[in-house]
């Protein structure tokens, strides 16, 4: 990420990006809310990330894909007061019910004991 990262600044730099940017213009909440995203929203996030793929089934991590985005139409609702409308709340309940389903439908292993017991063999 880091490297992505810094691949990215170079080349925003070698296409003008950074053109009439001044950092001083930029407010301090900005500042802080970046500081927010990376610290949070990249390391912190990509580690428990990391550390669940290896202790939960990747059906059920890769979820959080489905969640993050609810969560952010949540949080923007109540602590920025826009607004929702009707497809906005009808798409967060079926992303929720969608990931409600992948969570809870019990995982079929089809192991060397239920193919046997398919054809009728016995071990």
């Amino acid at each position: 990420m880091l490297v992505g990262g810094i691949l990215l600044l170079v080349a925003a730099a070698m296409f003008g990006e950074f053109r009439g940017f001044h950092a001083r213009d930029v407010s301090a909440g900005a500042w802080l809310a970046l500081l927010y995203l990376i610290v949070a929203g990249s390391i912190v996030a990509f580690t428990a990330y990391v550390w669940l793929i290896h202790h939960e089934s990747p059906t059920k991590v890769g979820t959080y894909a489905y969640v993050n985005p609810v969560i952010a139409v949540v949080l923007g609702y109540f602590l920025a007061g826009e607004g929702l409308g009707a497809r906005t709340v009808l798409g967060t309940f079926l992303v929720l019910v969608s990931v409600v389903v992948i969570t809870t439908t019990p995982k079929l292993r089809k192991g060397k004991e239920s193919l046997t017991k398919e054809a009728g063999l016995s071990a």
